[in-house]
């Protein structure tokens, strides 16, 4: 089994509490304290987890923060596209986030902890040329990765096709767009679609979106960082879904 070591009190914690992962060991700072600790502690207890006191020199690696929290864990594993879309049927419509060549760990993480407290249903992301899953996604998104379904697929354009299939409508972010996401219906099946930091979406991407919508500005600057305009894009979605809910109520 191939591993890699998860670390920093949010990502552990959460790991533990989803049960996706297989534990070998979880690594404790004898010089941690607070609820935090004494939780993942009983967590780990309760799984029947080996846990460690490293030195602190264990916990000073460059990525790994200074919290005094660790584990040895397996890879994190995508689900394939058909299995997110079932897993996703339910009462409310269904709603995906699509990462279209979004690199940086610090964005991928931002968006999969943003998707999860919009009510995304799950991510799709290509499987080439695209952020790994790391143990850095997984802290940028203070462990939401470790609840979000995400399925990485070969190619981005015939998944949309596939979801299209299942009454789902795509609205791409562009900043050139007339439309913005405040005009766009957002209430039904829906999917927002993100393009990568510096190039946007790719044109094949681009042409299969169904609406194209920008965020409404202000101030001068041209465009939002990917994972705010993303942000933005996915809470619209949860706020007009909410508001259609109240007017029919």
């Amino acid at each position: 089994m191939k591993t890699e070591l998860l670390y920093g009190m949010h990502p552990v914690r959460e790991a533990l509490l989803a049960g996706k992962r297989q534990f070998l060991a979880v690594y404790v700072s004898e010089s941690r304290t607070g609820e935090g600790k004494e939780e993942i502690l009983s967590l780990a207890r309760e799984r029947g987890i080996e846990v460690k006191t490293p030195d602190q020199s264990f916990f000073k690696g460059q990525d790994r923060g200074g919290q005094g929290v660790a584990a040895r864990v397996s890879l994190f594993k995508p689900i394939a596209l058909e299995s997110l879309v079932k897993k996703a049927g339910g009462e409310q419509p269904l709603f995906f986030l699509l990462l279209d060549e979004i690199n940086d760990p610090q964005n991928c993480g931002a968006l999969m902890r943003t998707a999860l407290c919009a009510g995304v249903h799950g991510v799709i992301m290509p499987d080439k040329r695209s952020s790994p899953l790391s143990p850095a996604v997984s802290k940028a998104s203070a462990g939401a990765l470790e609840h979000m379904p995400v399925a990485r697929v070969v190619n981005l354009v015939r998944s949309m096709q596939y979801l299209k299939d299942q009454g789902v409508w795509f609205f791409g972010l562009d900043a050139r767009a007339s439309g913005t996401v405040w005009e766009a219906d957002l209430t039904g099946p829906a999917a927002v679609v993100v393009g990568n930091e510096g190039k946007g979406l790719r044109p094949l991407v681009r042409k299969e979106c169904d609406q194209l919508v920008s965020i409404p500005q202000a101030g001068p600057l041209g465009s939002l960082n990917a994972s705010v305009a993303g942000a933005l894009s996915m809470y619209e979605v949860m706020r007009q879904r909410r508001m259609s809910v109240k007017s029919k109520g």
